[in-house]
């Protein structure tokens, strides 16, 4: 945590607006970038920390984007959590709430289904490049990779797959190979 309080504001304001821009299919798509931010640009904090806090993120009730709130949170007290979750959420709130307003007017273009066609695989990469952020940060090493790889192969081949036993499955493949490759 580098510089003065308010500079850390601003430095949060400044991580998180664009990234609100950029966020389609939800924070999950710009988590890499997040980790990238926090991690290794503005050092405030380790990649281990920033694998808890997404950890904790998660386990939380409410929205996964609570990760901007917990940075936000270390960097500068409740100011932080405040500039940091507005300036995830308010941004593009706003962006959409535009674009809802207008988007329907050109339903059945060609460029429109075009352009709803192509905003899925980037959201989709978004979200595969936030997959190896957090793969990277965890200190699971090769066992986490291998459920990983596991669960993406599980569900790509049976989707309707219950998740208890996805993650029950997936988790004793961890156990095992974390066992055998210490």
């Amino acid at each position: 945590m580098r510089g003065s309080f308010e500079a850390n504001l601003v430095a949060l304001a400044l991580v998180f607006v664009p990234l609100s821009f950029l966020s389609f299919g939800g924070s999950n798509a710009v988590l890499a970038d997040i980790a990238h931010q926090t991690v290794t640009v503005h050092h405030w904090m380790s990649g281990r920390e920033f694998a808890d806090f997404f950890a904790l993120s998660r386990a939380a009730p409410g929205p996964g984007s609570m990760l901007a709130a917990l940075i936000g949170w270390k960097v500068a007290g409740l100011s932080g959590a405040l500039v940091a979750t507005i300036g995830l959420y308010v941004p593009s709130a706003f962006l959409v709430y535009g674009l809802a307003r207008v988007w329907q007017r050109w339903r059945g273009r060609a460029w429109h289904d075009a352009v709803e066609r192509g905003v899925a695989p980037i959201a989709a990469g978004l979200l595969v490049s936030a997959g190896i952020a957090i793969l990277r940060a965890s200190p699971g090493g090769l066992s986490i990779w291998v459920a990983a790889i596991a669960a993406t192969a599980i569900l790509l081949r049976w989707p309707k797959l219950p998740p208890l036993a996805l993650i029950a499955g997936c988790g004793a493949l961890f156990g095992v190979i974390g066992a055998l490759h210490p």
